[in-house]
């Protein structure tokens, strides 16, 4: 092979910046490792979907909110947000009552049912958390937090 042969395939070796490769992009990398983190999730906690979990986490949290607040802290629309809370009471686990004063409002509150299930369930959730990090060591898991949240 000739030392242009050579330098040809190097060159066509390199990658075109004009090339779109999936496999390479952002969006494409995150929906794989979601999709990772899910199936995690899911082999833990077969009985709650994440943003079920979400919910009730942050009313172990804050307390007592409005719909639309937890909404807002657990990043769902209040379409979403409705369907999950409508789940989650059908099984016991939160109460809805009116704002004393605004009573359009709808508060949302844990059960003792609810409280138990949460408080059971957040060990179990840092283990997912521990397992979904596992392939980066302990700092590339801190720089790895850091920055997706820059971008969240």
């Amino acid at each position: 092979m000739s030392a242009e042969d050579i330098k040809l395939k190097l060159v066509e070796a390199e990658p075109d910046e004009n090339d779109y490769r999936l496999q390479e992009q952002v969006g494409f990398i995150l929906r794989k490792a979601h999709q990772r983190h899910v199936s995690i999730f899911a082999a833990h906690i077969a009985d709650l979907t994440p943003p079920q979990f979400a919910a009730l986490a942050k009313l172990h949290d804050v307390g007592e909110t409005s719909q639309n607040q937890l909404g807002s802290l657990i990043a769902m629309d209040a379409a979403t947000v409705k369907g999950v809370i409508d789940r989650l009471k059908a099984r016991g686990l939160v109460e809805l009552s009116k704002h004393e004063v605004d009573k359009r409002r709808l508060l949302v509150n844990l059960t003792a049912e609810g409280r138990d299930a949460i408080e059971r369930l957040i060990p179990i959730a840092r283990d997912i958390t521990q397992e979904t990090l596992a392939p980066l060591s302990a700092k590339e898991a801190a720089i790895f937090m850091r920055l997706l949240a820059k971008l969240a």
